[in-house]
């Protein structure tokens, strides 16, 4: 299996991923900088770092889109995709993880964040992906890394191996052995690490380490466990060869130390991509696909401010060029307008990409984020989901200035190119639009966009609740509409029988007329005068299940019409149903709460204490450590119930939901309901 390990060559995407604040941002800078891609090494917090480039991003402190920079490292391209590490902009990865060679899932030594690491890291092996570890912030921590490992290990399937040692000092984390190399590291800032002795004290936990390491990969090579049991040193290009081996095959997630802010194990990390990440070719293989045309991959939509619009790819098979024409999965075509390299959100334009470049296309305006394109026209597999994740959190939007309400909606739409986990719906219920998204982080910063990239300043508020009404007592009543005046007058006159339905029976019509007595030709117009006031009934809300029977009436030969009797239906409503003992309806959700397990009672309380009913819950199937809690939830109840679903799972927590039936709301809810409404009437 040693044999296997040879390094792989060619362009190679690698994903940054890994828990909110873990240091992703500030590694994609450590290694522009050990790369010489940056003279100097920008910092998060001064706003001037490579990743995080945007405004919004720079505002808040956080990555709030996919970040790109290539760099060139001994003769070779690499990529690497910054991921951000909110649940709120996870959506931003979905689309691209699939075609990349590795991902370096950067941590903390923080307990509090495995359920976050958890989700990446059950993502990852769903899609098949190598990846190593990174501990970052190794000089701050105060555990052992063992303890650190074993802690980590139960968010991960496949088995942590650990690469590296800390070399102690007073407490602090000076430097590490290489397991593989069996060499000792001092850390300096900034500065490559220096090659020392092994320390006293060292020699013995680096044996048992080494050994230890040793043990994990032997048991995915035969031989090398021979080896072992015959207390035969193994050959380091064996062992090299099956750290790589078994990283390509998905078989181990290697850990690698360091300190992204210091630059310390960031050419440890660079050496293992460089002679252990997989190829495009390995890539491809994963992947299914053929190499007899050119695949490429969307991972992300920009709407520039200068260059129109670029859609970033992953080049997966073959060649393409300014003017080569790619088709999507539904046989739609684009012709290239420009191929560009990103550092950042800086475009440098190139003559062509090969298998492995990531790079920007210009002016592929009918393809979308996801969409896995090819330079024939064939039914190509998609390499990713086109579908995005369920919103979690809405709110009315409107323009403040009313002359850009127009430009508002077109906005959003680029928007929601740009990412597909925004959703704008308007509501026919409550005829407003509603701005859909993943949390309010995720809003505001899509609306601070709206304001700096589009000039267009958006007000939102709470969006309204679709509520209903219906009646509890059935009621016999007469509507009679007579008009005189020059002319032809109006005469409409009709008895209706009005009765509850059961919930969600909707509304039905009949009739039973004998003798002729409304004629035939009316009958449907008193059918929608009675439709026209149940859109707006005596407490103020369209009315449902309910039937209105059309049991008598009267004519007059000359002065009735159809407008008439559509007027005497509406009038026979409008005095029945105050009499009918109308109730106000508010929408239920059925809601299933995605959470680690030791959340679960936090949320069984805020689900009480939102007048939820808990149906129950159970252990999430493929997620060990986690719980599906079921619930029927009011749906204003829902509305912004996903900040404290985060606050209670550390940030992990999320839910979807779908109507489930109208209940009745009385008292003081719906007083408070019924007063709203009123003063938002007048």
């Amino acid at each position: 299996m040693g044999n296997e390990g040879a390094r792989p060559s060619g362009p190679r995407c690698i994903a940054l991923i890994g828990p909110y604040l873990s240091g992703k941002t500030t590694l994609l800078e450590s290694i522009l900088a050990r790369t010489g891609a940056v003279n100097r090494q920008g910092k998060v917090s001064d706003g001037n770092t490579i990743g995080d480039a945007s405004p919004e991003a720079r505002a808040h402190g956080m990555s709030v889109e996919l970040n790109v920079a290539s760099i060139d490292y001994h003769g070779e391209q690499y990529t690497f995709i910054d991921c951000p590490g909110s649940i709120e902009f996870l959506q931003e990865q979905i689309p691209a993880l699939p075609a990349v060679d590795a991902a370096i899932v950067v941590c903390e030594p923080d307990d509090k964040k495995i359920p976050a690491l958890q989700l990446i890291l059950k993502q990852l092996d769903e899609l098949g992906i190598p990846r190593i570890l990174f501990l970052n912030k190794i000089d701050k921590t105060e555990i052992r890394v063992r303890d650190i490992l074993g802690t980590l290990q139960p968010a991960s399937e496949k088995p942590l191996v650990l690469r590296q040692i800390p070399i102690w000092e007073d407490n602090v984390v000076t430097g590490c052995v290489d397991l593989a190399l069996e060499r000792a590291f001092i850390y300096r800032k900034h500065a490559q690490s220096e090659v020392i002795d092994l320390p006293d004290g060292v020699l013995d936990r680096k044996g048992e380490a080494r050994y230890s390491m040793l043990e994990q990969l032997a048991d995915y090579d035969d031989e090398l466990m021979e080896v072992l049991l015959e207390d035969i040193e193994p050959a380091q290009d064996q062992v090299f060869g099956d750290l790589a081996q078994e990283l390509r095959n998905g078989q181990i997630c290697p850990v690698l130390l360091g300190s992204a802010e210091n630059g310390n194990g960031i050419r440890r990390l660079l050496k293992a991509i460089r002679h252990e990440v997989p190829t495009v070719e390995e890539t491809a293989e994963r992947l299914s696909l053929s190499n007899s045309e050119c695949v490429a991959q969307i991972l992300k939509t920009y709407h520039t401010t200068h260059g129109g619009k670029l859609s970033l790819v992953r080049v997966l098979t073959g060649e393409l060029k300014d003017g080569t024409v790619l088709y999507d999965s539904g046989g739609n075509n684009e012709r290239i307008s420009g191929v560009f390299t990103l550092l950042g959100q800086e475009p440098s334009k190139v003559s062509r990409a090969v298998a492995g470049d990531t790079v920007a296309l210009g002016r592929m305006e009918s393809f979308q984020t996801g969409e896995t394109l090819t330079s024939i026209k064939c039914e190509c597999e998609q390499v990713a989901p086109l579908e995005s994740l369920t919103p979690v959190y809405g709110l009315a939007i409107s323009a403040v200035e009313r002359n850009d309400e127009v430009k508002l909606t077109g906005a959003i739409a680029k928007i929601i190119e740009e990412d597909p986990s925004i959703q704008l719906v308007h509501s026919p219920d409550t005829n407003e639009m509603v701005i859909w998204g993943q949390g309010e982080m995720h809003l505001r910063v899509t609306l601070e966009r709206l304001e700096g990239k589009y000039g267009i300043a958006a007000k939102t508020r709470r969006r309204k609740i679709p509520y209903k009404e219906t009646i509890r007592k059935s009621i016999t009543i007469r509507g009679r509409h007579k008009k005189q005046s020059g002319g032809h007058g109006q005469f409409g006159d009709v008895e209706v029988e009005i009765k509850p339905l059961p919930r969600g029976s909707g509304f039905d019509f009949s009739q039973a007329i004998t003798g002729g007595v409304v004629p035939k030709q009316y009958i449907p117009a008193v059918e929608n005068g009675i439709k026209e006031y149940l859109a707006q009934g005596p407490l103020g809300f369209p009315v449902v299940d309910l039937s209105a029977k059309l049991i008598d009436g009267s004519y007059h030969a000359v002065d009735s019409s159809e407008q008439a009797f559509k007027t005497a239906g509406r009038i026979a409503m409008a005095e029945g149903l105050p009499k009918c003992s109308p109730v106000l309806l508010e929408p239920v959700l059925s809601v299933s709460f995605n959470v680690p397990n030791d959340a679960t009672a936090k949320i069984n309380a805020i689900i009480s204490s939102r007048r939820g009913q808990i149906l129950g819950f159970d252990a999430r199937p493929g997620w060990p450590g986690w719980d599906v809690v079921n619930a029927h939830l009011p749906e204003t109840e829902i509305q912004n119930i996903i900040v404290e679903v985060r606050s209670a799972t550390a940030g992990v927590g999320t839910f979807t939901y779908e109507f489930d039936h109208l209940s009745e709301l009385t008292g003081k809810l719906a007083e408070q309901v019924l007063s709203e409404s009123k003063a938002e009437a007048a």
